[in-house]
């Protein structure tokens, strides 16, 4: 078997892992789908270390499953996300009219340098050294929050609505009536 095919069937897995436990949450698939989509698209944003209380608080505020929009925080990990920050800079760049950034940024250095900033409350720091390679991504961020949001959003609520009308579950057990 190819490297390819193990990939994909991995992949598989991992699909079908992430839809069982998203079909076994209370809630609509609404709900979940959105939760879950929150959490996706806020791996997008270069806020690391905090995308899962960030998913947490917009779930809660907006009245979506929070325990999905952690679990779509996976989609933020050390495979996907220097593709995300190069993706997320080189789009801020170019929405803010700026020349594309001299690569390569050392996104270790830099968010190592971002976490010792905010603990020691080093603000020159942060404005000298992180704020122009950070102020980029969190504008390019925008973008691609509201394309994954979108995408994921509408993808797994199909997926859910599909389980529940196929009569894996009914819709009173999915809200816990």
């Amino acid at each position: 078997m190819s490297l390819i095919n193990k990939t994909g069937l991995e992949l598989r897995k991992i699909y079908q892992k992430t839809i069982e436990k998203l079909d076994s949450l209370k809630g609509t698939p609404q709900s979940i789908a959105k939760g879950f989509a929150t959490g996706v698209a806020m791996s997008f944003t270069p806020f690391v270390g905090f995308h899962i209380l960030l998913s947490l608080t917009v779930a809660k505020i907006t009245k979506q499953n929070g325990i999905a929009a952690t679990l779509g925080t996976i989609a933020g990990n050390p495979w996907t996300f220097p593709l995300i920050w190069y993706a997320t800079l080189h789009t801020g760049h170019f929405l803010l009219g700026h020349d594309a950034p001299h690569l390569p940024v050392n996104f270790k250095a830099l968010f190592g340098e971002l976490f010792h900033t905010v603990i020691t409350l080093d603000f020159s720091t942060f404005l000298s050294d992180i704020w122009p390679v950070f102020y980029p991504m969190l504008i390019g961020c925008i973008p691609f929050y509201i394309a994954v949001w979108l995408l994921c959003s509408h993808l797994i609520t199909r997926v859910l609505s599909k389980k529940t009308d196929n009569g894996d579950k009914t819709n009173d057990s999915r809200t816990g009536m």
